[in-house]
């Protein structure tokens, strides 16, 4: 837990908060209003999500307000404002590899650091590719909502979005969840080990 708790509330961290900036850069203020423009984690952290993330493997953060009429394109904005969570992830879950190698090589890579690098790679990549799950209210329900035909995207925002929550806990308990994460999780783990290995 020394090092998991750390990693884990770095991910939601930049999860969030690339939420946030990425809103603020379409032209929406609200989560600077909100006081979500922050790396500081108490802003986003859910308490009850943290712990089942940590405990299940299922969890999320506060979300982020956003006002999509504030965008300059409601669309874009949309897309990528839900999109700019899972990429900090893949990109903070690349981050903490190349650190890895790059302090392995000079000889300064502790057990200590490398439990809390692996750990910050495997809460990234695993928020990153859970959250683009199409299922409300996770990210990836707000990115196919924007790549349906309008009246498609209304019927299937109130068919499952108000058993989300449900389906997810039943995914998640059942086992589904892992089976759907872990390919891509392990493809992008592999996907970064080999650009740093041609790197390095």
């Amino acid at each position: 837990m020394l090092y998991r708790i750390p990693a884990l509330l770095i991910a939601i961290t930049i999860h969030e908060y690339a939420h946030a900036q990425t809103a603020e850069s379409m032209g929406d203020p609200t989560p600077r209003f909100m006081g979500r423009l922050t790396f500081n984690p108490l802003a986003h952290l859910d308490p009850i999500g943290a712990l089942m993330l940590v405990v299940a493997g299922f969890g999320w953060a506060k979300p982020v307000g956003i006002n999509p009429n504030n965008f300059r394109n409601r669309r874009e904005g949309i897309l990528k404002v839900s999109f700019a969570g899972p990429a900090a992830n893949l990109f903070l879950c690349f981050l903490a590899a190349l650190i890895g190698v790059i302090m392995a090589k000079f000889g300064l890579l502790s057990q200590g650091v490398q439990a809390f690098l692996f750990w910050t790679q495997m809460y990234n990549v695993w928020f990153a590719f859970f959250n683009l799950i199409p299922i409300p209210p996770l990210d990836g329900s707000k990115i196919l909502g924007e790549l349906l035909p309008p009246r498609t995207a209304y019927q299937y925002e109130n068919m499952v979005g108000q058993y989300g929550f449900y389906i997810l806990l039943a995914l998640v308990f059942t086992g589904i969840v892992g089976a759907i994460i872990n390919p891509f999780a392990r493809a992008y783990i592999g996907l970064v080990n080999s650009i740093l290995g041609i790197i390095f």
